[in-house]
């Protein structure tokens, strides 16, 4: 239990926060300094996964602690966009996520050490693939966020609930997101290439990872080109980035899930 209590600790303080910051809540636009609270729990979750992440002089992942990165990344984002934008009640969203994510990395031991992880190339594209799951997740939170938008139109009463932002802007920051990810997906391909050779003894393996990765580079590439070319907007936006979310759970998310969570393989 002792072991558990600082998992606990983090998660119980991203919970609370989340309900305060809640769509549809009064509390949820809390102005000013406000904005520094997600910090705390923010700092301990980092602490949390260091520890995790960095063993031996290598680096050690497994699916609950790539999801607790890409939360706490999230947060990070959230909490710094929140200083230009009035992201209250999706805000409340991200750090519920955050919440469950440290629990299952608190009960979910044991990650696996990732070859080559000791060298600082190789770390730098674990980083970038991290940062891109993080920016596309926070992209698949806009996507709903901008369905729920647009479907409150259609509806008696506020054109958006409380604490979420109007639907051109929430549209437009998930093009931004999906742009700055698809960026870092680019390198984490290109650089993936480079390092397969080192591992699998070829550029471009056949593996699962290899083509959910580049199934899901080709939707948001086919999305972008669409949103620059055409000008889609509205359900087209919506599904392209879920569907090449989901493609990009499944390239390594999905597989871990299945070999720790279902096989209980570690």
């Amino acid at each position: 239990m002792p072991d558990f209590l600082p998992f606990l600790i983090c998660a119980a303080a991203y919970a609370a926060q989340a309900v305060v910051f809640w769509p549809g809540r009064s509390t949820c636009e809390r102005p000013g300094y406000w904005r520094l609270v997600p910090v705390v729990p923010l700092l301990l979750h980092i602490g949390l996964l260091s520890s995790a992440i960095f063993v031996g002089g290598g680096m050690a992942l497994g699916f609950a602690t790539m999801l607790s990165a890409i939360a706490a990344l999230s947060v990070l984002v959230y909490g710094v966009a929140s200083w230009r934008y009035c992201l209250g009640g999706m805000q409340g969203v991200v750090l519920a996520i955050a919440a469950v994510a440290v629990l299952l990395q608190g009960f979910m031991v044991g990650d696996t050490l990732i070859p080559n992880s000791d060298n600082p190339a190789f770390r730098a594209h674990l980083f970038m693939s991290i940062t891109a799951y993080s920016l596309f997740l926070i992209a698949a939170l806009h996507a709903v966020f901008l369905a729920v938008a647009e479907r409150s139109l259609s509806r008696p009463g506020p054109a958006v609930p409380t604490g979420m932002l109007p639907l051109l802007t929430i549209e437009a920051l998930l093009f931004r997101l999906v742009e700055v990810g698809f960026a870092l997906l680019t390198m984490t391909l290109l650089t993936g290439v480079l390092f397969s050779k080192a591992t699998f003894g070829q550029h471009l393996p056949v593996t699962h990872m290899t083509v959910f990765g580049i199934a899901s580079w080709l939707v948001f590439a086919g999305l972008l080109l669409g949103r620059h070319r055409y000008g889609w907007r509205g359900q087209r936006a919506i599904y392209g980035t879920l569907i090449g979310f989901f493609m990009l759970f499944l390239s390594y998310m999905g597989a871990q899930f299945v070999l720790e969570v279902v096989l209980q393989r570690v």
